[in-house]
């Protein structure tokens, strides 16, 4: 079977790899194009935060594909993808102790280690194509890391690994989840669609998230917030919140605050305000 990624870029600066990637699928670029870069000036994250990098400390790349057979409202499940495949690959990776990295989803986007962001994914869509950008904090300790709340590689003892090998890594978990996915998932219509490969890639999804079961705080576009439990993932890759008063809302954008126990809300007191 052919490679996916079929034509693999290393740069040592620039301003954006998603950007470039998007650039080069409006030129017609085909499926497969990976973009890395050792150091980025005008990276970003979700709704427009940046993600600026000193050059080597972190890995940072972007991928292009094309799932034209894939429904538009069931790709939403392509960041999930993303995230099962680099949480998989970062658990591979041994850390302090000799023991994986634990390596968990936050929806929609983070990986965490613990309650900190090890890294995040980004992504665009345009026209036919699909652009995923993938970053993770390989090398800084507490004081270097952007914001408190962020982690890094080095601090759970693996701050030599090997960019190269870690994206490979992720690439080859990346192209085993998104071929089935592309190929087998759609053979069917409506509910079946995540079905049809068995379930796998949603059963992995929910294994890896450090979000579904918890207590959540969400804020939504227009300032909106709901607060509840986060129950499930649809088709759509939505997260399902059920909230105190047992109605359940489908979350297609927000950030989302994981609430800990002690700063639960008492019964009846959740709601969309």
């Amino acid at each position: 079977m052919a490679c996916l990624w079929s034509d693999i870029r290393l740069v040592a600066s620039t301003g954006s790899t998603n950007a470039d990637v998007l650039a080069q699928a409006a030129r017609g670029a085909p499926e497969g194009l990976v973009i890395a870069a050792e150091a980025q000036t005008a990276g970003r994250g979700r709704q427009g935060r940046s993600w600026i990098s000193r050059p080597g400390a972190a890995l940072m790349f972007s991928v292009l594909l094309r799932p034209v057979q894939v429904p538009q409202a069931a790709r939403g499940w392509v960041p999930l993808l993303a995230g099962v495949a680099t949480a998989s690959a970062l658990r591979d990776v041994p850390g302090a102790g000799g023991r994986g990295i634990d390596a968990r989803l936050k929806w929609p986007n983070d990986i965490l280690v613990g309650e900190r962001k090890l890294g995040g994914i980004l992504a665009e869509q345009s026209g036919d194509a699909i652009v995923v950008g993938i970053g993770i904090n390989l090398l800084g300790g507490e004081p270097d890391l952007p914001v408190p709340t962020a982690t890094s590689l080095e601090l759970h003892g693996v701050g030599g690994i090997d960019r190269t090998d870690l994206l490979a890594g992720i690439l080859r978990q990346f192209e085993r989840r998104y071929v089935a996915w592309r190929h087998m998932a759609w053979r069917g219509t409506g509910s079946r669609s995540l079905d049809a490969d068995g379930g796998r890639l949603r059963a992995e999804y929910l294994r890896l998230s450090a979000t579904v079961g918890r207590r959540v705080r969400v804020h939504l576009p227009g300032g909106l917030a709901l607060a509840g439990t986060a129950a499930d993932v649809d088709d759509a890759g939505r997260l399902l919140v059920r909230a105190d008063d047992g109605e359940v809302h489908a979350i297609s954008a927000g950030d989302v605050i994981h609430v800990r126990a002690s700063s639960q809300p008492a019964p009846g007191q959740a709601r969309i305000r």
